[in-house]
């Protein structure tokens, strides 16, 4: 194995996210029956959603997605979406994993679970690993490979790659607007505010025309794959788990709520969880122009697509802080969502406010 030390690595499995690799490896050499040797598995960081391992045979490595335990919502953790999307997606847009094998028998782990090539490389996430040392030019053309990785996801022509009835598609405006305001609504606790401005808002304010693409919704600096040897570049997108037919410039207002840029206020900055404040990287604004220009919009006002990135994240947040409120979490990192709900609100006044000067 490498010993380059910038490479994500997998660690040890947390405890009660066990494989039982012996019935995983028995289903795994009937699919690929080239298969040699018993794998060892590691687990990888995160796993609030989906949790993600990776199993180590003596020639050959693979990650396993599964859903995690427990009750899940409606909808969520569709691990055969996930795989079939990805699939369809594999030829048209080269940035995706290559697909092994779908396991839908219960029977092995006890939930659907895919298995898919790994793709070994560095995961940029809140700080680049302190061996690494970028230049300003570097982290430029990084930043403008992401953006361009977007827009070519935004250009697969959907019914070329077998997509079109991946989702409802028309309408997802609407969808989104009335989806994020019902669930704020219901996970609102005494100390946030209501929203109720800003849903309204955006409700009179949605844009006239709608286009709809395949949309990633939940695009990254921490959900992508870059090459080791050149970390400039991208080998890889990760997370499939919310991809849908979608408005592109919500996908980009949705992946820019998370854009925590050099000049940002500290509560702004005690949420960054990507490296976006490096020399080198552009503003939120610059990412907007370089997006625009390079898709050939042209007159786009982006506030609507902000307002709605932003607010969608309030509503993230103030569900995971309602779990916190009512002790369905004990964990102490969630004890002042709330606070960053308020901010978040507020940027999108402030946002509002600036249109209407």
């Amino acid at each position: 194995m490498t010993a380059n030390p910038n490479i994500d690595a997998a660690k040890p499995v947390r405890s009660g996210e066990e494989l039982d690799i012996e019935r995983v490896d028995a289903w795994l050499k009937q699919t690929i029956p080239s298969l040699t040797g018993k794998p060892s598995v590691s687990q990888y960081a995160g796993g609030a959603s989906n949790w993600t391992y990776c199993l180590t045979y003596p020639d050959r490595e693979f990650i396993l997605r599964r859903a995690p335990k427990g009750k899940k919502a409606k909808g969520a953790h569709n691990m055969a979406r996930e795989f079939h999307l990805q699939q369809a997606l594999k030829p048209v847009f080269n940035f995706v994993p290559e697909m092994f094998a779908l396991c839908q028998d219960e029977t092995v782990l006890g939930t659907d679970f895919y298995v898919m090539e790994k793709l070994t490389g560095l995961i940029p996430r809140k700080n680049l690993p302190r061996t690494l040392h970028l230049s300003e030019q570097d982290v430029n053309t990084l930043c403008k490979n992401m953006i361009d990785t977007l827009a070519q996801l935004h250009n697969v022509n959907i019914e070329k790659a077998g997509l079109s009835n991946l989702a409802k598609g028309e309408g997802y405006i609407d969808r989104q607007i009335s989806g994020w305001t019902q669930r704020y609504a219901q996970a609102k606790t005494w100390n946030v505010p209501s929203g109720r401005y800003i849903a309204n808002w955006l409700q009179q304010n949605k844009p006239k025309q709608e286009t709809i693409c395949l949309t990633h919704n939940d695009f990254r600096f921490d959900n992508l794959v870059l090459n080791p040897e050149q970390p400039s570049d991208i080998i890889g997108v990760l997370d499939w788990e919310l991809a849908t037919l979608g408005d592109p410039l919500m996908d980009l207002g949705n992946s820019l709520a998370y854009w925590v840029q050099a000049d940002d206020d500290f509560l702004a900055q005690s949420t960054r969880r990507q490296p976006t404040h490096l020399p080198g990287m552009m503003t939120r604004q610059q990412v907007i122009a370089y997006y625009c220009n390079v898709r050939g919009l042209t007159n786009v006002d982006f506030t609507f697509y902000e307002v709605f990135g932003l607010y969608r994240l309030a509503g993230i947040a103030q569900q995971i802080y309602y779990r916190y409120h009512h002790k369905q979490t004990t964990n102490p990192a969630f004890k002042n969502f709330w606070v960053f709900v308020h901010y978040l609100l507020w940027r999108c006044k402030k946002a509002i406010r600036q249109q209407a000067q």
